[in-house]
């Protein structure tokens, strides 16, 4: 059964009908309405200030006012919904977000987003809620070694441990090793309280929580017991050979160019890796340069690694994370700028 009709007529045809500077789309299944349109109407809310349309819901019709640029988004973006409804998964308001965004991507960045940038899991199904999103996916699917660089609250750290998880789910690796910089901005280990373990899992605590989002969590305790998902400071990949793994370097910012090296090398037969990191935030001691900086340098154009970068338009948490990276984004190029003037004026 076709998904959307023409509303002419009262009818279900091939697509959604125009009426003037009017979008009408016709819904084949009344009782998915109520969960597309949200709670009060807050989905629909969501998009009209989203697109700069107004929705108004009639029967089982949507009406969609608006310029037409925006109204074909909104098509997009209720069609999107609603095959997600009708596919048995929620709506929630970051789906409809992404669906937004998704949408007023480029023609062909809404292709790779189309194309099948989704994940699945025991707990989920994670689909990409931007065009870097996708990319990343798609990135993390199909090469042996990905950088994933930008913002906080972009999804970087969260979508390589789930597509880390589906791999492993379809035997594609035997096991995922998580790991990070353990010390950070100068802090020491030694006082903290507590044995090794101890002291550690403070600092691997994002990487426990996107394994639990994407896996039960008794098989969580299960395979990290076993040894099929190991979680580890950045200090004990030394010596290692990892092979038939999916290996993630989280903050990779904090390395030092020494540990990233010794980290890269570690890639072993049937093995891929996923390195992420922000470089707007290095909390390495004053002068000391990143590894994850001198990696993107060294390894530019490097044949079989992907570099995916991420911008504060795909941060995908709160909205006010968004306004926040934005402000220090600004404020950043501010004080460039201004250290080019001073500069000038020498």
């Amino acid at each position: 059964m076709k998904t959307f009709g023409a509303a002419k007529g009262g009818g279900a045809g091939g697509g959604s009908s125009g009426e003037g500077d009017n979008l009408v789309i016709a819904f084949d299944d009344n009782r998915l309405l109520t969960e597309l349109f949200g709670e009060h109407d807050r989905n629909l809310a969501r998009i009209e200030e989203g697109l700069g349309v107004l929705a108004s819901s009639r029967g089982n019709k949507l009406v969609i006012t608006g310029k037409p640029q925006a109204r074909a988004r909104a098509d997009r973006v209720f069609r999107d919904l609603y095959q997600r409804l009708k596919s048995g998964l929620d709506v929630t308001a970051g789906e409809v977000d992404g669906a937004i965004r998704m949408s007023k991507a480029p023609e062909g960045e809404k292709d790779a987003g189309a194309r099948g940038a989704v994940i699945q899991t025991k707990r989920r199904v994670i689909g990409a809620r931007s065009p870097a999103q996708a990319a990343y996916i798609d990135a993390l699917m199909n090469h042996e070694l990905v950088f994933g660089i930008g913002p906080a609250g972009t999804g970087k750290t969260y979508l390589a441990v789930a597509v880390a998880v589906q791999m492993l789910l379809q035997k594609r690796v035997d096991r995922i090793i998580l790991s990070r910089p353990a010390v950070e901005a100068g802090e020491r280990l030694g006082f903290l309280p507590g044995d090794l373990k101890e002291k550690i899992d403070p600092y691997l605590r994002p990487l426990y929580d996107a394994l639990y989002d994407t896996l039960p969590g008794e098989q969580v305790v299960r395979e990290i017991e076993s040894g099929e998902i190991e979680v580890a400071p950045l200090a004990f990949m030394r010596g290692r050979t990892l092979a038939n793994s999916f290996v993630i370097l989280d903050e990779a910012q904090n390395t030092t160019p020494v540990q990233m090296k010794m980290f890269l090398t570690r890639l072993g037969e049937n093995s891929r890796m996923a390195i992420t990191g922000d470089p707007s935030q290095v909390d390495l001691p004053l002068g000391a340069k990143s590894g994850l900086r001198d990696a993107l340098e060294i390894l530019d154009g490097v044949e079989g690694i992907a570099t995916v970068r991420f911008s504060d338009a795909d941060v995908v948490r709160h909205p006010l994370v968004t306004r926040v990276v934005k402000a220090y984004n600004a404020h950043d190029r501010g004080l460039l700028d201004a250290r080019g003037e001073a500069w000038e004026k020498k």
